[in-house]
């Protein structure tokens, strides 16, 4: 069975969120909006989001490291969301795996946000339903969007691509290739849910100088071994009072 999921990229995402205001824009203005914002400018905001980044510090001073973690829904091949569901509304795709709510059908119980051990629900305040991360499926079926666009939004916007795409069942597809070079991980395995999306570890990188990178080849002092002189200059209407 096809598994699409995400394969997230944690050596190079930088935390600039642009895969939260692309997912916020293109779920808003698709099928899935209208993810509304309330108080966004107030003391306490809050609104709908499907894709969120949380920034920390690890290690100890000095060795201190800043960590980028982009998170959104893993589209388990085990959701426990789907069985706690008393309407049916949450279910699972046979065709792809991706795990979808039908609004319709929500009375939005907050059911499945109990259930779900990665925080991945959210519940739409002005709508009272329950949201998700689609994987953008409204997106990569389109038969509108040239072929090499038919990705997610956040996938799309990432200027690092740190985000990919595709089907972890299919062991030739860039997903997988990237999970088993680089040691891609489960989030929270031990929970048994099997979540499709991985990510890839950080790993330390040496970064050698050599004595001659730091100086400039055309450095004038080098050249003739004197100062440069600055060209004569007249007073300008900045050197007179006025």
């Amino acid at each position: 069975m096809t598994q699409l999921a995400l394969v997230i990229d944690l050596n190079v995402c930088v935390g600039c969120h642009a895969c939260v205001t692309s997912c916020k824009q293109w779920n808003t203005s698709g099928t899935a909006g209208a993810l509304a914002d309330l108080n966004p400018y107030a003391a306490e905001p809050n609104g709908t989001f499907f894709n969120r980044v949380q920034t920390f510090e690890v290690g100890e001073f000095p060795n201190t490291q800043t960590v980028h973690f982009p998170k959104s829904c893993l589209h388990c091949e085990d959701p426990p969301c789907v069985p706690v569901c008393p309407t049916g509304a949450s279910y699972k795709r046979e065709s792809d795996g991706i795990v979808l709510v039908d609004y319709d059908k929500c009375i939005g119980c907050k059911y499945c946000s109990w259930a779900c051990p990665y925080g991945a629900r959210e519940f739409d305040e002005e709508r009272k339903v329950m949201s998700k991360c689609t994987l953008c499926v409204d997106r990569i079926y389109d038969p509108q969007i040239p072929q090499a666009q038919r990705k997610p939004s956040c996938v799309i916007a990432c200027p690092s691509n740190a985000r990919l795409f595709g089907d972890i069942h299919d062991p030739a597809s860039e997903v997988s290739v990237a999970i088993q070079e680089r040691a891609g991980y489960q989030l929270m395995p031990e929970w048994g849910t099997n979540p499709a999306n991985h990510y890839l570890p950080r790993r330390k990188t040496e970064i050698r100088i050599h004595p001659e990178d730091l100086e400039r080849v055309d450095n004038p002092l080098k050249i003739d071994g004197q100062h440069p002189e600055h060209p004569h200059r007249t007073p300008g209407r900045e050197d007179h009072s006025t």
